[in-house]
């Protein structure tokens, strides 16, 4: 009887403990999750309507996609993005091509040095991104390539910590395949591309992401070296929307732009959002 009544008081405390922790859950993804209703409701908004409320309503009863159409139109929004997707996917391949070759030579290739080399490189994510930006920003100026997608897109090749989260998940394959491969002669090229590339996929998968979203939300660097529209990002596109588009008081229309430009890393996220918990997972365990 008294282990009836003691296994009951146990699933009243585990139902308790579950109700409290889905009702934190539930308040924690509304505050969350508020920003991005309130600002996919103001997009909605019609100028005159937002301009009204004296006191902000939670709904609308009259949507309007009007400010969709502005933040086409006004402005050269369409070209920031196109620009955006360029930057993005050239610099996101070239990246991997540098990353997944650099924690090959770190993880597998024996050479005099390498672990020094590894700390060396491991360091220099010490040093601050403002002095990073400077040097390149003198660079890229002395090779004249400002205004151009080269002079964007060249600063952001390389990433240490990519380069160390792909090593760590390359160590983990073991190293009787390498030797098994290495005795069929297979070229340390070709184990790279048919095995180790295949087993790390949910990494890559990772990595690819989160150097998309970094892309997509570069803000200081194509500020810094772009002046030219033709080449502006949706970032600093954003910026010259407020100050010489729409204006600084059309809230609704800058709203409906930020929509345009969330949305596509919103749903990237959504769809692979299971890839980059298992790639990271994995990046940060060994054995």
């Amino acid at each position: 009887m008294d282990y009836n009544r003691l296994e009951r008081s146990s699933q009243r405390k585990q139902r308790l403990v579950r109700v409290i922790t889905y009702i934190f859950l539930g308040l924690w993804a509304l505050i969350v999750l508020f920003p991005f209703y309130w600002m996919i409701l103001t997009s909605l908004k019609s100028y005159g309507a937002y301009n009204s409320e004296y006191i902000p309503k939670l709904y609308t009863l009259s949507p309007t996609l009007e400010n969709y159409v502005e933040a086409f139109t006004a402005v050269p929004l369409g070209r920031y993005f196109m620009n955006t997707v360029v930057f993005t996917v050239l610099t996101t391949a070239l990246m991997l091509v540098v990353t997944v070759l650099a924690a090959f030579a770190f993880a597998r290739l024996n050479f005099p040095g390498k672990n020094l080399v590894f700390v060396i490189f491991l360091s220099l994510m010490m040093i601050p991104n403002e002095l990073v930006v400077i040097t390149n920003f003198v660079t890229i100026t002395n090779m004249d390539m400002r205004n151009t997608f080269e002079g964007l897109i060249l600063p952001s090749v390389t990433s240490v910590f990519y380069v160390y989260l792909l090593k760590e998940n390359f160590e983990q394959i073991p190293d009787n395949l390498y030797y098994a491969a290495k005795v069929d002669g297979t070229s340390d090229f070709k184990y790279l591309l048919r095995v180790m590339v295949p087993l790390s996929k949910p990494t890559l998968i990772t990595v690819t992401i989160l150097k998309v979203i970094e892309c997509w939300n570069s803000y200081v660097w194509p500020r810094l070296i772009t002046d030219d529209e033709n080449y502006y990002l949706v970032s600093n596109g954003i910026q010259e929307i407020r100050e010489n588009g729409f204006g600084r008081e059309n809230i609704p229309a800058m709203m409906a732009a930020v929509v345009v430009i969330s949305v596509p890393l919103i749903l990237l996220f959504l769809v692979f959002r299971k890839k980059v918990m298992e790639g990271v997972s994995r990046g940060g365990t060994k054995g």
